[in-house]
C-alpha cells in the first residue's frame, strides 16, 4: 500500500513545509553558542584542563605505598670461602612481607607550586581557546548572515528588474506587431530577460547554500529559511535603499585599546609568557635540595638474616626526614636555564608582533569602516540618478525619441546602481563587526 501511494504522490509531497524565521544577529550568536559542534571540543578541553589542575595539586599530598607478598623459600646452602665443606641449611618454606611507607614533601624549591600555577594557566588557556573559537565562528556566521541579507536584497532588485524588463518587452513586442520595432530589438531584450532570470536562479542557489550553512551551524531544522534582521542602532533615511545602519562608535584609539585588552590571541600569548615564567622557576628549582618527611612499617617472616633462619615474623618501623640533592644540576641546570631564556624572549617577541599586527589591522579596518559610509552616500546618489535616468529614457523611448540601446544602457545602469547600493549598506555592518572580531569583543 505504501508503494502504491508513493507511486501516485508527486515528488516532494512528503517534504517539510518551509518555515521563514526572522533571526537577529544576537539570537544567531546565542544559538551558535548552544548548538555549534565546533565549540564542543573546546568545552570538553576546559573540563580536561580543570582536572589537570587537580592532578597537579596531588603533588602536595603525601605519598602512601603499601605492599603485601607471599613467597615460597627454598633451602639454603653454605660453603667455605673456597666452596668446600658445603651443607644444606633448612629454611621455612612459607615467606610473607607486608610494608607501608608514607612520604611527604615539605620543600621542593617551588617546583610544586609552579606546576600548579602552570596547570591553572593552562586551564585559562583552554577557556581562551573556547573564546577564540567562538569569536571565529561568530565572525564566520556574520559573513554568512550578511551575505544572505545581501543576496536576498539582490534577489528583490533582480525581481524588480525582471518585472520591469518583461513590461518593456511586452511594449516592444506590441510595437513589433505594428512593424514599428525591428525583430533584432525584440531579440536583444529577450536576451536581457534571459540573463536576468539566469542571474536570479544563481542568486536563489546562493541563498540556499548560505541558509544551509547557517542552519547547520545553528542546529536548526532543515526546513527553516532564515530571514536576516539588520541591527536597529542608528538613524534611518527616507527610503529603505537609503538607510544607514548606524554611526561610527568610538575612535581609532578606542578600538586599539579594546583590542589590547580583549583580543583572545593577545591574551593567549600573554598567558604563554606567564607559563614560561613559572617554567623558569621549575628549572631553577633543580639546583635546590628537596626535603621530605617519611615513615614506614615492615612485617617480614621468616627471619632469614640469621643462620639458621628463625621461623618467626619480624616487625619494625621507622620515621625521619630525607634530603635529596641532584649534584648533576650544578652543570645541567645552567644550560637548561639559558635555553629557556630564549624561549621567554621568543614568546615576548611573538606577543609584541601580534600586538603590532592587531593594531595595524584595527587602523586599516577602522579606515574601511569610515570609508563605507562615504561609499553608501555615493551609491545612494548614483542609484537616485540611475532611477531618474531610466525614467527619462523610458519616457523618451515610449515617445519614439530614444533607441533600444539607450533603454538597455539605462536598465543596466539602474540595476548596477541598486546592486552596489545594497552591497555598500551591508558593508557598513560587516566592517563594524570586523572591528568587533579583531578587538575580541564579538
Amino acid at each position: 500500500m505504501s508503494l502504491y501511494c508513493a507511486a501516485l504522490c508527486p515528488p516532494g509531497a512528503y517534504a517539510q513545509e518551509t518555515v521563514r524565521q526572522v533571526i537577529s544577529i544576537d539570537e544567531m550568536f546565542a544559538l551558535a553558542d548552544q548548538n555549534s559542534k565546533s565549540l564542543r571540543p573546546y568545552t570538553t578541553g576546559i573540563h580536561e584542563a580543570h582536572e589537570a589542575v587537580n592532578v597537579a595539586k596531588n603533588a602536595r599530598l603525601p605519598e602512601i605505598d603499601a605492599s603485601l607478598s607471599f613467597s615460597y623459600l627454598g633451602d639454603g646452602y653454605i660453603t667455605d670461602r673456597n666452596f668446600s665443606n658445603g651443607m644444606n641449611v633448612p629454611i621455612p618454606s612459607f615467606g610473607n612481607n607486608f610494608a607501608v611507607e608514607v612520604s611527604q614533601v615539605i620543600y621542593s624549591g617551588g617546583a610544586i607550586s609552579a606546576g600548579i600555577e602552570i596547570a591553572k594557566l593552562q586551564e585559562r588557556n583552554a577557556q581562551l581557546g573556547l573564546e577564540t573559537s567562538r569569536n571565529n565562528i561568530r565572525f564566520q556566521l556574520v559573513g554568512y548572515y550578511l551575505d544572505l541579507f545581501k543576496q536576498q536584497n539582490l534577489l528583490q532588485v533582480y525581481e524588480k528588474n525582471i518585472e520591469q524588463t518583461k513590461q518593456v518587452l511586452k511594449d516592444i513586442q506590441a510595437k513589433g506587431n505594428e512593424g514599428i520595432v525591428l525583430k533584432n530589438d525584440i531579440t536583444r531584450y529577450e536576451l536581457l530577460l534571459a540573463n536576468l532570470e539566469l542571474a536570479r536562479t544563481q542568486i536563489q542557489n546562493t541563498i540556499t547554500i548560505l541558509n544551509n550553512n547557517l542552519i547547520t551551524t545553528l542546529g536548526l531544522s532543515d526546513n527553516i529559511q532564515i530571514i536576516p534582521q539588520m541591527p536597529d542602532v542608528g538613524a534611518l533615511r527616507a527610503t529603505p535603499l537609503q538607510q544607514q545602519p548606524f554611526l561610527p562608535i568610538g575612535n581609532e584609539q578606542y578600538w586599539t585599546n579594546t583590542a589590547d585588552e580583549n583580543s583572545p590571541d593577545l591574551k593567549r600569548l600573554s598567558l604563554a609568557m606567564e607559563i614560561n615564567q613559572h617554567q623558569d622557576k621549575i628549572i631553577k628549582s633543580e639546583r635546590l635540595p628537596k626535603l621530605a618527611l617519611f615513615a614506614g612499617n615492615h612485617l617480614d617472616g621468616p627471619i632469614t638474616i640469621e643462620v639458621p633462619p628463625i621461623n618467626k615474623n619480624f616487625n619494625y618501623w621507622y620515621a625521619g626526614i630525607g634530603v635529596k640533592y641532584k649534584v648533576s644540576s650544578l652543570y645541567e641546570t645552567k644550560k637548561s636555564a639559558n635555553r629557556h631564556k630564549f624561549t621567554i624572549q621568543r614568546t615576548k617577541e611573538q606577543y609584541d608582533d601580534a600586538k603590532e599586527q592587531t593594531g595595524l589591522a584595527i587602523k586599516a579596518d577602522y579606515i574601511r569602516y569610515l570609508e563605507s559610509y562615504k561609499l553608501v552616500e555615493t551609491q545612494r546618489i548614483a542609484s537616485l540618478l540611475a532611477n531618474q535616468n531610466y525614467a527619462v529614457v523610458s519616457n523618451r523611448y515610449k515617445n519614439d525619441m530614444a533607441l533600444i540601446t539607450d533603454m538597455l544602457d539605462a536598465s543596466n545602469a539602474q540595476l548596477s546602481a541598486e546592486v552596489q547600493l545594497s552591497n555598500a549598506q551591508i558593508n557598513i555592518v560587516f566592517n563594524y563587526y570586523k572591528l568587533l572580531y579583531i578587538s575580541g569583543t564579538l
